[in-house]
């Protein structure tokens, strides 16, 4: 059994600890939210937050999280709680298109926006540099950030 805690509430799992962290939240935790891409770490369709850090679930061991804290796209908005910020904007910036991204693209920002609450627009180029977008909605992506940053789109 690993134990780690998954959008603020303890979980076990009963999996090989060489299990990857996407099918753990996908498959065993039902938490779908999170996409598979490419199953390499190369798109960031299933971007993750692991202790605060934007993580590619696809590639990373449920052994690692032990006791460490996981927060998907399903924690970002509190139960009953208003959207995130960006998932508020992502909808007024009408990013989504086909939503292979989208969750990765927000977990990505989420991160961006903790560590840099006014990012520039080279600085959010930047920390989307690796998330996919197939549809590429790039420039509404960057206009969403801003928007959840509070500046001008």
């Amino acid at each position: 059994m690993i134990g780690l805690s998954v959008n603020g509430r303890a979980v076990q799992v009963d999996v090989d600890g060489d299990t990857p962290l996407l099918w753990v939240l996908r498959d065993h935790l039902g938490l779908t939210g999170t996409k598979y891409g490419c199953g390499v770490a190369v798109c960031g369709a299933c971007t993750v937050h692991l202790d605060d850090q934007p993580v590619r679930a696809c590639v990373v061991p449920v052994a690692a999280c032990a006791g460490k804290k996981v927060v998907t796209i399903e924690g970002l908005r509190r139960p009953d709680g208003p959207l995130h910020p960006l998932q508020r904007a992502w909808l007024d910036a009408q990013v989504p298109q086909c939503g292979y991204c989208q969750s990765g693209q927000i977990m990505q920002a989420a991160a961006l926006l903790r560590a840099k609450p006014n990012p520039t627009d080279p600085e959010i180029d930047r920390a989307m540099q690796g998330i996919i977008c197939r549809c590429g909605t790039y420039q509404r992506i960057r206009r969403a950030i801003k928007l959840a940053a509070g500046g001008k789109p």
